[in-house]
């Protein structure tokens, strides 16, 4: 599926939109480089790395990301188990690089996690590790944590269980490169069988999910990429073989929370179902748009049936987004909280797939593999629980504004020599009520969806969501980050 990039015209737009974007650091006061005492301990800590002594190396992994990266948290390896499967799920075994109330313990709960920039990214670890000794690259032995996780024929899991091993994955892969091999019949045969059995497994996860009443908002990816000296926007839909890697981690992330939760010790990802106030609004909306959420479906199932290339499904799709609100953590140690579930997932959910990139993910990694060898759950571990809901909360909300802002900069610059002129779009969401929750605001501004260049902003008047409207660009300004547009006469 072909990306479709959108860049600023101009070498000098290029450079303001440079400066803006290299501001956004300093607006949000990201951190810089990393501490002198911090690199040291990295330095040695990897100088006396040892690899664990269980020897997974024969196992052919490998690793699906995106294009460019380096911090490589997860490597897979499928095979059939008599009627079912065993998923070899390998996480970077980032716990052993890190000493237990060291420099890099410190400075990484700072952080939470990584935070991506256009053209940069503030890293959760210093490059030697994440883009190094700790990232899953093909072709070199590397520490992790390895999920064996036991599937029925319907892709259900019978059991699950996590160790420390030495792994080695054969191939790094790209999502696209690895869909069109798939596709086309080609892949090496080293990993032919584990691109395959990711599509069975895919689909058949999916539709768990569905029967479960999970949800996934597939809404079309929009990222500021730099790409040939210039920054660009990125507008495509996700790739099918994104959604089945997507389904791994879920299954994973699944496995951890039951193990913690049978062992009355951990952190969840919970999240509260939607109120029945904000479903009824929901189905109203899908009834006014010609789409329908029938009762009986559930909430899931419904999201997989949109095609977001209909301008009134898409904003179906963007308006489903108000349901998934009220994400958190819930640590627990000795009495299992009463509230354990992620509505999102309709099951018990915790982060445990990207060390190298997210922080809580080390310590549910390490809880999991001590409840599994029967022994006790380390004390740095335990003693972290309390902290984490709140550093991650945190570097969450940072991560969003960051993002939102980067993506608001670009979109700007891109529209700042276009002013007057009109395009075509749709509606995604009416005005915001204004306190009292009824009345609108005193001067409404509806969001909307530019189809052709595929940049969202603000568009005057009250106006209904899902509706297509031609639009006149008023303003758009990339200091202020705000594009706003009226309805073409």
């Amino acid at each position: 599926m072909p990306y479709s990039y959108i860049g600023v015209s101009s070498s000098a737009a290029q450079q303001q939109l440079a400066l803006a974007l290299e501001a956004l650091a300093v607006e949000f006061k990201l951190p810089g480089g990393f501490p002198a005492p911090v690199l040291a301990e990295v330095d040695a800590v990897i100088a006396g790395h040892r690899l664990p002594e269980l020897d997974l190396t024969a196992l052919p992994f490998i690793t699906i990301d995106p294009p460019g990266s380096q911090d490589l948290d997860q490597a897979m390896y499928l095979e059939r188990d008599g009627e079912g499967y065993t998923v070899h799920y390998a996480i970077a075994d980032v716990p052993s690089f890190v000493p237990a109330g060291g420099a890099l313990d410190e400075e990484t709960r700072r952080r939470g996690q990584t935070i991506y920039t256009p053209g940069n990214r503030v890293p959760l670890h210093p490059a030697p590790l994440s883009e190094g000794a700790a990232s899953l690259f093909a072709n070199d032995p590397r520490a992790a944590f390895v999920w064996e996780i036991h599937l029925a024929a319907d892709a259900s899991q019978s059991t699950a269980s996590v160790r420390r091993a030495t792994v080695r994955s054969v191939a790094k892969l790209g999502y696209e490169q690895s869909q069109e091999m798939l596709d086309a019949g080609t892949a090496p045969a080293a990993f032919a069988g584990t691109l395959a059995l990711l599509r069975e497994i895919g689909m058949k996860r999916i539709a768990l999910e569905r029967d479960r009443g999970g949800a996934s908002l597939n809404v079309p990816q929009q990222e500021v990429e730099f790409v040939d000296g210039r920054y660009v926007l990125e507008f495509r839909p996700g790739l099918p073989i994104e959604d089945w890697n997507a389904q791994i981690s879920l299954l994973t992330g699944m496995a951890a929370a039951e193990l913690m939760i049978r062992g009355k010790v951990g952190i969840l990802r919970t999240m509260p179902a939607p109120d029945a106030e904000a479903v009824a609004a929901y189905r109203l909306q899908t009834v006014a748009l010609g789409k329908p959420w029938e009762e009986g479906m559930a909430y899931g199932a419904y999201l997989r049936t949109l095609d977001t290339a209909d301008p009134k499904q898409l904003a179906l799709m963007h308006a489903a987004a108000a349901l998934f609100r009220g994400a958190g953590y819930t640590p627990f140690d000795g009495t299992v909280p009463e509230e354990i579930t992620q509505a999102a997932v309709a099951a018990p959910y915790a982060h445990a797939t990207a060390p190298l990139r997210r922080l809580v993910d080390r310590f549910v990694l390490a809880i999991c593999a001590a409840l599994c060898a029967g022994e006790e759950v380390p004390a740095w571990a335990k003693d972290a629980l309390a902290q984490l809901p709140e550093i991650m909360s945190a570097s969450n909300q940072l991560a969003n504004k960051v993002d939102r802002a980067a993506i608001d900069t670009v979109e700007a610059a891109l529209l700042s020599h276009q002013v007057g002129k009109t395009f075509d779009a749709v509606v995604l969401a009416g005005p915001r009520k204004n306190g009292n929750g009824n009345k609108p605001a005193a001067n409404p501004r509806s969001f909307i969806q530019v189809t052709d260049p595929a940049v969202a902003g603000y568009c005057e008047g009250d106006l209904e969501p899902g509706s297509v409207v031609r639009v006149r660009l008023v303003s758009a300004d990339m200091t202020k980050r705000i594009v706003v547009f009226a309805v073409a006469s």
